[in-house]
C-alpha cells in the first residue's frame, strides 16, 4: 500500500485545507503522513493574526483546523523556520511532495511621494499589531491625531478603518492584543476616511461586512447618496446587476439611509479618490487625491495603505508578481506545490482556500511516483531546538483561553515567542 509523506509549510487556512484534502483522499490503498511546519509557535495563520477581533464568528473555523490536526497521521512542527532550522532542499529531498502555504505578508506600496513619512503605514503592519503577532508587538503607531485615512476598497481596509473608528470599549471583550487595546483607549482619532480609487460599484467589500457598520453603537457611518446613485447608474448600464454587486450596493444603501446620531466618532467612504501625494514635515499632515472634479486635499494624521499583499521571497523558489511562480499550483520541475495566497495572490475569503486546496491536491496526487524513504523533518532539526507540536500548542491555547476567561474575553494573547513557549511548557 503506497504511503506518501507530504510536508506543508505554513499553518494557516490554506495549509490546513490542503491537509484536509489529503485526508479526504485516504483509502485502503493510499495513505499520507502529513507534517505541517510553521515559523511561529502558534498555528492558524490569518485566523489568529488577520481576522479582526470584533468578528469572532469568522474565527470559529479554527475548530475545523483542530479536527484536521487530530488525525493520527498529522504532525505539527511549530517554531520551525524555513531557511533557518531547515532548508527547502531538505524538505524536497525527504518528502514526496512539499506544499507551500506561506501566504502573503508584505503590504503593497502606493508608489507616491510622501509614502515614507512617519505614520504612513501598511495594513500589513497595523492588522498584525492589533492582533498580537509577535513580529509586530513592538510596532509603533501614533494615534494622537484626530483624523485617519485608510486607502483601499476591500475588507482589510474596512477592518482597519472600523478598528480605528469604534469606541474602544466595544473591543474590551475581544481578543485584541493588550498593547493595541491600551493604545486605542488613549487614541484621539475621531474621524476616519476609507477611500477607493474607483466608483462604489468596483469596491471589493463583502455585503455582510458592510451590513455590520450601521450596528456600530458609537460611530456614524457615511456614504454619499450621489456616489451610490452613480454606482447604480454605472452598474445598470452594463445590463443586469450581478448578485454580489447587488448585495453590496443594497448594503451601502442601508448605510446611507441609517439615521445619523451626531456621534463624536465617524467613518466616511470616499469613492473615485486616487491618492497622489502624502504631505507632511517628517510626519503625515495631509493627503492629496485626484478626483473627477479636481484635486482634493484631506488634512490627516495617519495614513494606512490596504491595497493588497505580496509574498516574501523564499530561497530556492521563484516568485513572480508577488506570488510563487506556478501553473495551477504546480511549481514546474519540482515536487513543490503552492496553495492559497502564495499560489494565487491575496484574493478571496478564508473559505476560498478550501476549494483551491482541493484542486491542487488532486494535481499533486496525480503526480505521485514511488514513495520516498529518506526520513523526515525530525532528522533535520537540532535536538536542542524547541519544537511546538500539537500537544505543546494545546497547552499554549488553553493558557490563553484561561487568561481570557478571567477577564471576560475569548483569550488573552501572548505576543512574544518566549512567552508563548513558556506558556506551553509541560
Amino acid at each position: 500500500m503506497p504511503h506518501y509523506k507530504v510536508a506543508i509549510v505554513g499553518a494557516g487556512p490554506s495549509g490546513y485545507f490542503a491537509a484536509q484534502a489529503l485526508q479526504n483522499l485516504v483509502t485502503e490503498d493510499l495513505t499520507f503522513a502529513i507534517d505541517m511546519i510553521e515559523r511561529l509557535p502558534t498555528p492558524w495563520g490569518l485566523v489568529r493574526s488577520g481576522v479582526a477581533p470584533d468578528h469572532p464568528k469568522i474565527k470559529t473555523v479554527a475548530k475545523v483546523f483542530e479536527k484536521i490536526a487530530s488525525d493520527s497521521n498529522f504532525r505539527l512542527f511549530g517554531n520551525i523556520e524555513l531557511g533557518k532550522e531547515l532548508s527547502l532542499a531538505d524538505l524536497t529531498n525527504k518528502y514526496d511532495a512539499v506544499i507551500m502555504a506561506t501566504g502573503s505578508a508584505i503590504g503593497k506600496k502606493l508608489g507616491i511621494p510622501g509614502e515614507e513619512l512617519n505614520n504612513s503605514i501598511s495594513a500589513a503592519e497595523f492588522v498584525p499589531w492589533y492582533n498580537g503577532h509577535p513580529d509586530f508587538a513592538e510596532f509603533k503607531i501614533d494615534l494622537s491625531g484626530k483624523v485617519a485615512v485608510v486607502i483601499g476598497a476591500g475588507n482589510v481596509a474596512m477592518d482597519c478603518a472600523r478598528m480605528l473608528a469604534v469606541n474602544p470599549a466595544e473591543l474590551d471583550e475581544t481578543d485584541t492584543a493588550d498593547h493595541a487595546l491600551e493604545a486605542m483607549h488613549k487614541s484621539n482619532i475621531r474621524k476616519v476616511f476609507i477611500t477607493g480609487r474607483r466608483g462604489a460599484e468596483f469596491a471589493s467589500f463583502t455585503a455582510p461586512e458592510l451590513r455590520d457598520l450601521p450596528k456600530l453603537e458609537h460611530t456614524d457611518v457615511y456614504i454619499s447618496q450621489d456616489a451610490l446613485a452613480l454606482a447604480y447608474k454605472n452598474a445598470e448600464a452594463k445590463g443586469e446587476i450581478e448578485k454580489h454587486l447587488a448585495s453590496n450596493l443594497e448594503a451601502m444603501k442601508l448605510i446611507t439611509e441609517t439615521p445619523k446620531q451626531g456621534h463624536e466618532r465617524s467613518l466616511e467612504f470616499l469613492f473615485s479618490h486616487t491618492p497622489k501625494e502624502i504631505l507632511g514635515n517628517e510626519k503625515v499632515e495631509a493627503i492629496v487625491y485626484s478626483t473627477p472634479s479636481g484635486d482634493v486635499t484631506i488634512p490627516c494624521d495617519l495614513v494606512i495603505t490596504a491595497i493588497g499583499y505580496e509574498s516574501e521571497a523564499i530561497p530556492g523558489i521563484i516568485f513572480e508578481k508577488g506570488k510563487i511562480a506556478n501553473i495551477d499550483g504546480r511549481v514546474i520541475g519540482s515536487n513543490i506545490y503552492a496553495v492559497g495566497w502564495a499560489k494565487r495572490g491575496p484574493s478571496g475569503v478564508i473559505g476560498t482556500n478550501k476549494s483551491d486546496a482541493a484542486e491542487v491536491i488532486s494535481l499533486l496526487v496525480s503526480d505521485l511516483k514511488e514513495p520516498k524513504n529518506n526520513g523526515d523533518v525530525t532528522d533535520l532539526i537540532n535536538t536542542s531546538h524547541k519544537i511546538v507540536d500539537q500537544e505543546y500548542w494545546a497547552r499554549i491555547n488553553q493558557a490563553e483561553i484561561s487568561a481570557g476567561e478571567a477577564r471576560g474575553k475569548p483569550r488573552v494573547k501572548a505576543v512574544s515567542v518566549s512567552e508563548l513557549l513558556r506558556l506551553g511548557q509541560p
